[in-house]
């Protein structure tokens, strides 16, 4: 059996006889074997997970035990939930709306994360659903709490999640829906406004990679509306989020999971992203720069690949390695926009 990895999972070890026999759902910021262990405690384990990138690695051994998706339904089945803290506090209201409806009354909740994560928050993330939760462990700058679900809890509704804002790129007006922790769910950051002024006319087919809420890819398909659209990204949310962008603003396009290019299996003319360089709470490099040494391995021979990074970030050693052409197109103090042509 391997040893836990993360921080968390070795504080939940210490506490291991709180699932014994139960009905265990388990939700949120998975990062390593954990559940594994779970699973051979627990009467009966289910993971559900928004990030592909886990499900596919988990798949193999866990198999139908775990779920990836923006939204799981059901009848209460669950005496026990396990959320382990995702980033945005947002986020974490989400799945405890989404999950609790799946639970039985009485039902054992606990939270774990890392205290510059937001656990410390538990007390008010669980106020709707039941009375002030337990501090059962603290450990390697981690804590667990514990507590029950004692409220009634309405049916969950999907709509009723999303943001909805209007966003002006240049001459391009969009309405951007997304759901909680999804990046541009907040209004279009200055990297994409950058990137979106800097690119021309377009044909053929592009990938819109790491799309988020599907800003880009749906700006771009309502300035070139003979462009094929495909959007891809390995969180559920986000991917539910582009398809509600591209509907409410007529737009067609495919928009589909993809742990960096598992999932795809076409050329492009072009690929355009706001690539993203944030895991948790971890700066986190290494899809990234897998996503730029692969791009002309899925890109037609004319094809070209654009791009908007932090200025810090050191991509343009990358790029320059696997492509016959690049050069930055435009740039401030902050952020550089990069064309690279295979």
């Amino acid at each position: 059996m391997s040893r836990p990895v993360s921080a968390i999972s070795q504080m939940l070890e210490r506490n291991q006889a709180l699932f014994v026999g139960k009905r265990l759902l388990v939700c949120g910021a998975l990062e390593d074997d954990y559940p594994r262990q779970l699973a051979e405690l627990a009467n009966s384990l289910t993971v559900f997970t928004t990030d592909y990138c886990y499900y596919r690695n988990q798949h193999t051994v866990l198999g139908e035990a775990i779920q990836f998706g923006h939204q799981m339904g059901g009848a209460p089945r669950f005496d026990a939930l396990l959320l382990l803290m995702p980033k945005a506090k947002a986020e974490a209201q989400y799945l405890l709306a989404m999950m609790t409806p799946l639970l039985e009354s009485g039902a054992d909740l606990f939270l774990a994360g890392e205290n510059r994560g937001g656990i410390n928050g538990a007390d008010k993330l669980l106020a709707p659903y039941g009375e002030k939760p337990v501090k059962r462990d603290s450990a390697r700058r981690c804590s667990l709490y514990h507590g029950v679900l004692d409220k009634p809890v309405a049916p969950f509704e999907l709509d009723d999640w999303f943001s909805r804002y209007e966003c002006q790129a240049g001459d391009t007006a969009l309405t951007v829906m997304a759901l909680p922790g999804v990046f541009s769910a907040d209004g279009l950051d200055l990297g994409t406004q950058m990137l979106l002024a800097s690119l021309p006319p377009m044909a053929g087919k592009l990938l819109d990679f790491g799309c988020g809420a599907g800003v880009i890819g749906s700006v771009l398909a309502r300035r070139n509306p003979d462009l094929a659209i495909s959007m891809v990204d390995i969180n559920a949310l986000a991917l539910e989020s582009s398809r509600r962008t591209l509907a409410v603003n007529g737009l067609t396009g495919r928009v589909h999971a993809s742990d960096v290019y598992s999932d795809i299996d076409e050329r492009f003319q072009h690929i355009v992203s706001n690539p993203p360089f944030h895991a948790g709470l971890k700066t986190f490099y290494a899809a990234t720069e897998t996503f730029l040494a692969k791009a002309p391995d899925y890109l037609t021979r004319d094809g070209a690949l654009t791009i908007v990074a932090n200025a810090f970030l050191r991509y343009q050693p990358i790029l320059e390695a696997h492509f016959r052409q690049t050069g930055v197109i435009a740039g401030d103090a902050k952020f550089k926009v990069y064309l690279s042509k295979a």
